[in-house]
């Protein structure tokens, strides 16, 4: 079995573990992709007809406001997997842009085949399924936070969820992440490193 492959059984069974030939059902469908670090490889309001793991890499999606200010929605860090097709789209169309942070490999699935086998599959349609919670579960967790936890308060979750990111990640995406502006992430880590 090559690499990619064994990233992509590893990932499967860290989301939810399912029996080898599932998880080779999944396998079969799934194209590999690497991708250069600032390549935007999903783009807001364009057509894109996959599912995605990240295997290897961080990623981000984000939007772009009314005044141009580039605005980080979610960070990926692999092994995992991006917002499912049905969340990140509407009438087929992209709702965010999605870019690499690193140099990244994906793992990339035609959305309708992998449909087909959450249809055809008890396990994958709860691998499906358990995937699509997680998002949701993960984007309460970020809404409640912006609501009731101070700005040093979520940067210090952010470093607990995502690994060396602050070493990895221009600190303006990181910055509109939390909400904050990037001068009040720089006087933030200053103030955490002097404790």
């Amino acid at each position: 079995m090559n690499q990619p492959e064994e990233f992509l059984r590893a990932c499967i069974h860290d989301i939810l573990p399912i029996s080898s030939s599932a998880s080779a059902a999944i396998r079969q469908i799934t194209d590999y992709v690497q991708l250069a670090k600032n390549e935007v490889f999903i783009s807001s309001e364009r057509a894109n007809a996959y599912e995605y793991f990240l295997l290897q890499g961080i990623c981000r999606s984000y939007l772009i406001d009314p005044v141009g200010d580039d605005i980080t929605i979610s960070f990926f860090q692999g092994p995992s997997v991006l917002s499912p097709h049905s969340i990140r789209t509407a009438n087929r169309l992209s709702l965010y842009n999605f870019q690499a942070c690193t140099d990244i490999l994906l793992g990339r699935i035609d959305a309708e085949a992998f449909m087909h086998l959450m249809i055809t599959n008890p396990e994958i349609r709860e691998f499906g399924n358990t995937v699509m919670r997680l998002e949701l579960q993960n984007k309460v967790a970020k809404e409640i936070g912006l609501a009731s936890l101070t700005a040093r308060e979520r940067l210090l979750r952010l470093r607990t969820q995502y690994n060396m990111l602050e070493n990895l990640v221009p600190h303006t995406q990181i910055a509109s992440y939390l909400g904050i502006s990037a001068i009040s992430l720089s006087r933030l880590r200053s103030d955490i490193a002097k404790e």
